[in-house]
């Protein structure tokens, strides 16, 4: 029987690298492209109402990887007040192997037609080894005009995590206002970090050992990290509220399920 290991409650000390040259800034060529805006600025200068529409309403970004794993290109689309169709592209590179990618929080400024958001970009075949796993944070700017979205990606960190990863490693990440909540099918325990500070401890664990298999997030933030397999007998979870506060553990292959993406149980390995 699977005995829990509870969280520890001091966080590590941040692993930060010195992003190389190449990473430097993401300022993107634009040609005939349109697109949107996001932001994770935590400043908003503008005061919003609930009922107010977001100033990227009518716009979204899509994200391509490349078929070695090691580049991700995007593209902003949608329409401004007086056009349509694809304003913007760039890339993001390099990148030992794409595990992971995920949206932060927006934070628009109505004032100069600005959001802002951060994109992060887990690596799980970082380093020469190509089984480090790091977290790439970059900074989205969308500047929306009448008739264009100027979009700029930025890298600010990129963050080293006690995790095992590889070229055949399955991650999982999900997140909630505060925090990340990161692990490998490689790893048997996970890592929650704080956005903001870009600290992070370990979590979770059970005895004996068995590797995080998923972590899913509903909308008010309450995130499930799971371990071992769904189709195994050996398995367990761990819940976290919106604070980022460890709530409770279990036995079984529970999951939390959200509004916009489905989860498919029998992916969850």
């Amino acid at each position: 029987m699977l005995q829990a290991i509870q969280p520890k409650q001091t966080l590590l000390v941040l692993r930060k690298f010195t992003p190389p040259a190449q990473w430097g800034r993401c300022v993107l060529p634009v040609f005939a492209i349109i697109c949107f805006g996001i932001s994770h600025n935590a400043l908003a200068q503008t005061k919003i109402t609930t009922n107010a529409k977001p100033i990227d309403e009518t716009l979204y970004t899509t994200y391509n990887v490349s078929s070695d794993g090691t580049r991700v290109s995007w593209v902003v689309c949608g329409s401004t007040q007086n056009s349509e169709g694809c304003f913007d592209s760039g890339n993001l590179e390099p990148i030992g192997k794409v595990g992971a990618i995920l949206e932060g929080i927006p934070s628009p400024d109505a004032a100069t037609q600005t959001v802002t958001r951060a994109v992060y970009v887990l690596d799980i075949a970082s380093g020469a080894s190509k089984t480090a796993v790091a977290l790439y944070i970059y900074t989205k700017t969308d500047v929306i005009t009448s008739s264009f979205d100027y979009t700029t990606i930025t890298l600010d960190q990129a963050v080293g995590l006690p995790l095992i990863g590889g070229t055949g490693a399955i991650p999982s990440m999900a997140g909630n206002h505060g925090y990340l909540f990161i692990g490998t099918n490689k790893s048997p325990q996970a890592i929650q970090l704080d956005k903001k500070t870009l600290t992070f401890n370990q979590i979770g664990g059970f005895s004996p050992p068995v590797n995080v298999s998923s972590i899913t997030a509903d909308v008010n933030g309450w995130v499930t990290v799971t371990f071992g397999s769904y189709n195994s007998t050996s398995n367990g979870f761990y819940i976290y509220g919106p604070n980022g506060s460890f709530q409770g553990d279990g036995g079984g292959s529970s999951f939390t399920v959200g509004a916009a993406q489905a989860v498919r149980p029998p992916t969850l390995k």
